[in-house]
């Protein structure tokens, strides 16, 4: 943010004037200047983004003059704020009864008459939106009061969109040194274009979108590869991150992470760990995705994507493991017991046709592929 964006004075300006921001990026998709009424806005907020601890406090310490609203000026007089929708929200809600009852919050404390002409005027900083971007996006993507990772997403795709600010220089403006940006900006470029392909409604998934699933996800070699997604480096404004014909497997990978009411199919992401590790395991497989498409149980179709090779190597290593300890109990467990000689006996001839075994394995490996062609 351009410092004479952040050192400007701040106005009282009465909240009579103050618009919430149909924009924010707390409200997701449903973040549009003419979907959302002031009401629903505030009824969204207060019902998901714990308003009420702002709104106890305010109640009863007054408005903190030095968190003052960003905002920008509008028509007729009117200033949306950008920066500060919580804080506003909680002051209304304490001096608007009918508000209170309309999204339920009746536990409000009632104000004073002196709290309540205190509020009637807010410390205001105005600016232009396009001037605040990065002040905002530092505080709330890589700084001290962190949005949810949809909102982050949200928010850079905004500012690269709306301002054609380059990802790289949003990320060095807020201090990004570990890719975020770009992975969240693909991450939300990818869920845009399954919305608008008809493969993806916000509606549709069970709970939540837990947008952290899909952009960590995507960095993940098995769902990666699953779906050929774009590298984060290569994602470009306008340039869909997933292929055509590769639409239909995000979609089902979509599924797999939040679920589909309309499917009656319920998430095999549960948590990020292990869950998440998991489903890239299973889609490293042909096997494990058919498995998953059967809809066979995550930990199975885990099992059945790695195969026999993994559990011969767990196998081994355990057997090898527990040798090691039978020979270090010899010299003070062993007192000659004819049935423990002959069970030695008997994993000394297991092992020795296990490494038969095995070397006319690899014998026939080799042959293999020396008749390849070269």
């Amino acid at each position: 943010m351009p410092d004479d964006a952040v050192t400007l004075p701040a106005q009282q300006i009465s909240v009579d004037l103050l618009d919430l921001d149909g924009r924010n990026p707390r409200l997701g998709e449903r973040g549009r200047a003419d979907m959302l009424s002031q009401a629903e806005i505030i009824e969204i907020l207060w019902r998901e983004f714990a308003v009420d601890e702002i709104a106890f406090s305010v109640a009863a310490n007054g408005y903190l003059p030095y968190e003052a609203l960003v905002a920008e000026a509008a028509p007729a007089g009117r200033y949306v704020v950008i920066e500060g929708n919580r804080r506003l929200a909680a002051v209304r809600l304490l001096l608007d009864g009918e508000l209170r009852q309309r999204v339920r919050a009746t536990d409000l404390p009632a104000l004073s008459p002196e709290r309540r002409e205190a509020l009637q005027d807010l410390p205001v900083i105005v600016t232009a939106r396009k001037l605040a971007w990065s002040y905002i996006g530092f505080k709330h993507v890589n700084g001290p009061q962190p949005w949810d990772p949809l909102a982050k997403a949200q928010y850079i795709a905004d500012v690269h969109e709306h301002y054609e600010v380059p990802l790289a220089e949003i990320a060095t403006d807020i201090g990004d040194r570990h890719s975020t940006v770009r992975r969240l900006y693909r991450a939300h470029a990818a869920l845009r274009q399954a919305a608008s392909q008809g493969a993806f409604s916000p509606d549709d998934v069970h709970k939540r979108v837990s947008f952290s699933h899909l952009y960590i996800g995507l960095d993940l070699p098995g769902i990666r590869d699953f779906v050929k997604v774009a590298s984060d480096t290569d994602v470009a404004l306008g340039t869909p991150p997933i292929p055509a014909d590769r639409m239909q497997e995000f979609s089902e990978l979509l599924v797999w992470l939040w679920g589909s009411k309309s499917r009656a199919k319920h998430p095999v992401v549960r948590s990020q760990n292990p869950d998440l590790r998991n489903l890239d395991a299973a889609l490293s497989a042909p096997e494990g995705v058919d498995a998953l498409r059967a809809g066979l149980p995550l930990e199975k179709a885990v099992e059945i994507a790695e195969g026999d090779t993994k559990a011969l190597r767990e196998l081994l290593v355990r057997a090898k493991s527990d040798l090691q300890q039978a020979v270090g109990k010899v010299v003070t467990g062993y007192r000659g017991e004819a049935d423990l000689l002959s069970t030695t006996d008997a994993i000394r001839q297991l092992a020795e046709k296990l490494m038969f075994d095995m070397r006319d394995k690899q014998r026939e490996l080799s042959r293999r592929d020396g008749d390849k062609p070269q």
